[in-house]
């Protein structure tokens, strides 16, 4: 009996030490899952913060072609310029309008250009400058640092069909089409007065960034008078040229006259508008500092990971 006691009590003894060692392997291979779980999470983490810091390789400077005011009041501002020559990098890709910028940033992933803020649309991202948005009212507040005017001129007098439309353009309702999409110099102008007896056609001629605006103005006044406007979208150098040559009743910059434009002509500023920095809508990038737009556009940085 006694040994039967003393057998059953080894079994039992056993049984205990076979359930404890399962429990220790338990144990182990949890904390070892555990750990593996924690140092794939890890590592998964990791890669994707390194994924998301940005593109890598080249970057693809788009800008405008000569004549373009656009391009005249960017390099000034950003100071790519050299004995007021524009040295924008070479390799550059040159766009003839604001519409061939976009396209080109849209469907060219490590591209980046520049163009009328009121023309900015959901096919390409403004980049923060300076930490600051592309809005008409940081523009205002004078925080957004790339601004430039939108000027009309004309040589001399101008006709009594051209004055009409320049008084439509500064009328209440001239400003008010201004202001959607740019900026009004002057929200307090007094009602548009129709005349009498005035027809005919005016032409209009010059920068592409002003042309929409002005195409917008000149649809409301020919409704209002019966007087005609064609305009031209050719560049603002263009604008300036036509209107000293006399082959243009008013011509559009968009940017500060030269001093020798401002010899033989009469500028108004209609509008204020600020230069979007523009990247493709799949790049990360949301701030560049004035210093390193310039650099990119002066060829000193090459590839988007130097920017830092």
């Amino acid at each position: 009996m006694k040994k039967m006691k003393n057998i059953l009590a080894l079994v039992a003894l056993i049984a205990m030490f076979s359930m404890v060692m399962v429990a220790c392997n338990t144990d182990t291979n949890t904390t070892e899952a555990t750990t593996t779980e924690a140092t794939e999470a890890g590592s998964e983490e990791a890669g994707s913060e390194e994924a998301g810091t940005g593109l890598t390789g080249p970057i693809s400077v788009v800008s405008r072609e000569d004549g373009s005011g656009t391009r005249s009041a960017f390099v000034e501002i950003v100071d790519v310029m050299k004995d007021k020559i524009n040295i924008t990098v070479q390799t550059a890709i040159i766009q003839n309008g604001t519409d061939a910028v976009m396209t080109t940033v849209g469907n060219t992933p490590d591209a980046i250009g520049y163009i009328s803020l009121g023309s900015l649309n959901d096919t390409v991202k403004a980049v923060k400058i300076e930490g600051v948005e592309a809005t008409d009212q940081n523009i205002i507040d004078g925080k957004y640092p790339i601004t430039r005017p939108f000027n009309i001129a004309t040589k001399g007098e101008p006709s009594e069909l051209a004055q009409y439309f320049i008084d439509f353009i500064m009328s209440k309702e001239g400003q008010e089409i201004a202001g959607d999409g740019y900026i009004a110099v002057d929200s307090g102008a007094a009602a548009f007065e129709v005349k009498d007896g005035l027809t005919g056609n005016i032409q209009v001629g010059g920068s592409t960034s002003v042309a929409p605006m002005v195409e917008k103005m000149a649809e409301k006044f020919t409704e209002l008078t019966g007087v005609t406007v064609d305009i031209q979208a050719t560049g603002s150098s263009a604008g300036m040229t036509g209107a000293i040559d006399g082959v243009l009743d008013i011509g559009m910059a968009s940017r500060e006259l030269s001093d020798e434009e401002k010899a033989k002509l009469t500028p108004i500023v209609i509008a204020q508008d600020g230069i979007a920095v523009i990247v493709n809508n799949e790049n990360p990038m949301e701030d560049l500092t004035l210093e390193q737009v310039q650099k990119i556009y002066l060829g000193e940085l090459l590839n988007w990971e130097d920017i830092k």
